[in-house]
């Protein structure tokens, strides 16, 4: 749910940053705004807190959000088969990372791609991989201070537009 607030509030203006790329690849794991990449993580954290897990599993579980990140960014075609269903694959998550029309707001799924099925997000056509990768509009800068700043200037966007 986080990751659709990102794409859907005003804090578009920090997760932009990691949709700037445009060339997904396994660094684009990584690239994210510092207070982007701090909310999701607090709030995964919060949550398996409610859940009543230890501090252990917390801190394993996190380590194992970064890998699966690099892993789901990186630039192969590997769909998982018939595991897509279970599990978010590179394949699936480019398409996440395209424009608005081809399919931005679809798999928001960070694990388990079956929520995006729950939730009827679930995209990735099959025989066929995105064309085009980035943030609309194209404005985010280059370089890692103004990446930084970006989200506090005057004018930054909001949130993603809707193409459904």
């Amino acid at each position: 749910w986080v990751h659709r607030l990102n794409h859907a509030t005003w804090l578009w203006r920090f997760h932009s940053v990691h949709h700037s790329s445009v060339n997904v690849d396994w660094l684009s794991g990584v690239r994210m705004h510092p207070l982007d990449s701090i909310l999701s993580r607090l709030c995964v954290l919060i949550s398996l807190g409610v859940l009543g897990l230890p501090i252990q599993f917390s801190a394993t579980y996190l380590w194992f959000l970064q890998f699966h990140s690099v892993l789901v960014h990186a630039s192969v075609a590997w769909t998982f088969g018939p595991l897509r269903y279970v599990f978010v694959s590179p394949v699936l998550h480019r398409w996440h990372h395209t424009g608005p029309i081809e399919g931005m707001n679809k798999n928001f799924a960070m694990v388990f791609s079956f929520y995006d099925l729950a939730f009827g997000t679930f995209y990735m056509p099959p025989g066929r991989e995105p064309l085009r990768f980035g943030a609309e509009p194209d404005d985010v800068p280059d370089g890692l201070f103004r990446q930084l700043a970006y989200p506090f200037r005057r004018g930054a966007p909001g949130p993603v537009r809707r193409y459904n």
